[in-house]
């Protein structure tokens, strides 16, 4: 994955190694080795010099300052391969410390207030990039990695190769999408990655349609504190609205385990209001 790895510091070297080893993802091996960086950075010292004090110290001064469990938990998962397997430390979980997962529930955007984002994107690239994300449910690195070939028209599916945990699984492919994307392949000619990046063969960042995200929420007046990933909970939420079961949203958007999809058994006020209370239908006590 990285071309110049020789020039990295040797421990550095072995945390690729250990990650290529066990067939991490290359974005999960750019974060695990980001976050070291950003030990390192903050300590001001080699990740080899840390003690368990200082590693306890730096994660408690990361949640204080508002990081989010999501970062969090991933440096967490990063200092545990590096700590305890590939400088063999052993460390417990009492020094490599996951916070608990917080308990509020994600936002959820409308499909109207979707379209009307959606709608505020004049770059054709961006706006196909915004749809597909919500129309299969993907993640965005799901979305900017898709090649050409993982689109099915015939059995209107989408293949995702190497998601989150490095597995392959297949999606819901939209037939309004689908006449979107044709439009979009003649004025672009992608001839590979569906959306590539300025770099030929490389994805796009997720930077540039998170900033285009970002600014047509804005114009659309959207106040929801929402953001790109917003989109795939959405699209969970109204499946589940459209009486998919959770079974089938679970396995369309790849997750590992049934109690991430049931979250949108919250999110979901159509269905949360259709559920009658007990007290209904004992009669009047007016």
């Amino acid at each position: 994955m990285y071309q110049n790895s020789q020039a990295l510091p040797s421990h550095l070297q072995k945390m690729i190694f250990e990650m290529e080893l066990r067939g991490y993802a290359p974005h999960t091996q750019s974060h695990y080795l980001g976050h070291l960086r950003l030990l390192e950075k903050h300590t001001n010292k080699s990740a080899l010099q840390i003690t368990p004090d200082e590693l306890r110290q730096y994660l408690h001064d990361r949640i204080k300052s508002g990081i989010g469990y999501s970062s969090i938990t991933i440096s967490c998962s990063a200092f545990k391969l590096f700590f305890n397997k590939v400088l063999d430390y052993n460390w417990s979980d009492d020094v490599i410390i996951r916070p608990k997962r917080p308990k509020s529930l994600p936002h959820v955007l409308s499909k109207d207030e979707i379209l009307s984002i959606t709608d505020q994107v004049r770059n054709l690239k961006h706006k196909m990039i915004l749809l597909t994300t919500y129309s299969s449910g993907l993640r965005i690195s799901e979305t900017l990695n898709l090649r050409i070939s993982d689109i099915d028209s015939v059995a209107m599916l989408i293949r995702v190769n190497h998601g989150k945990g490095n597995k392959d699984r297949l999606t819901i492919l939209s037939h309004e999408n689908l006449k979107m994307l044709r439009l979009y392949w003649k004025r672009y000619r992608p001839t590979d990655l569906l959306f590539p990046g300025p770099i030929e063969g490389k994805p796009m960042s997720t930077k540039t349609p998170q900033r285009a995200f970002l600014v047509a929420r804005k114009k659309a007046g959207i106040t929801k504190p929402v953001t790109i990933h917003t989109l795939r909970h959405s699209f969970g939420t109204h499946l589940l609205e459209n009486n998919t079961d959770l079974r089938t949203i679970q396995v369309l958007m790849g997750h590992s385990n049934i109690a991430s999809t049931s979250i949108y058994l919250n999110l979901s006020t159509k269905h949360l209001s259709s559920v009658k209370s007990p007290l209904d239908g004992c009669g009047s006590f007016a």
